[in-house]
């Protein structure tokens, strides 16, 4: 059985995103990669802000970045989001950054996350089981 398609949104680089060298900067790749993952959970009916009202906290706990072209001012692309198990407790979420039209691969990242409990402790999330590939 193949893995479903990706989850997709589209975006464009704004100016202010870039730096001296009219390149996006690094750390702003990572602000569209957590976008899109908060976009997908959303859409799969997780509820950030509802699971930090109750005490349960989704945090990153490694990011893994492979940066392989830049973005530029003006440049339309799409960030992707698929998931994996990691463990009993943890997960990933499997990401690349494509500029359209030519879906030419910006960045590929692994982005490892757990849930934590109303204690601060890591625990599996109920609402988190649903979400992973087959």
């Amino acid at each position: 059985m193949s893995a479903p398609d990706p989850y997709r949104i589209s975006l464009e680089v704004r100016d202010y995103e870039c730096d001296l060298q009219g390149i996006v900067n690094n750390s702003v790749y990572q602000h569209y990669l957590e976008h899109a993952r908060h976009c997908y959970l959303r859409d799969k009916g997780v509820d950030f802000a509802e699971l930090t009202a109750r005490g349960i906290h989704l945090v990153v706990i490694r990011a893994e970045l492979d940066y392989k072209q830049s973005l530029r001012p003006g440049d339309r692309f799409t960030v992707s989001v698929r998931m994996e198990k990691v463990g009993r407790i943890r997960w990933a979420f499997l990401q690349e950054i494509r500029r359209a039209p030519d879906d030419a691969l910006m960045v590929a990242g692994r982005i490892t996350g757990v849930g934590l409990n109303e204690r601060g402790r890591p625990a599996r999330i109920a609402e988190m089981e649903p979400l992973f590939d087959a």
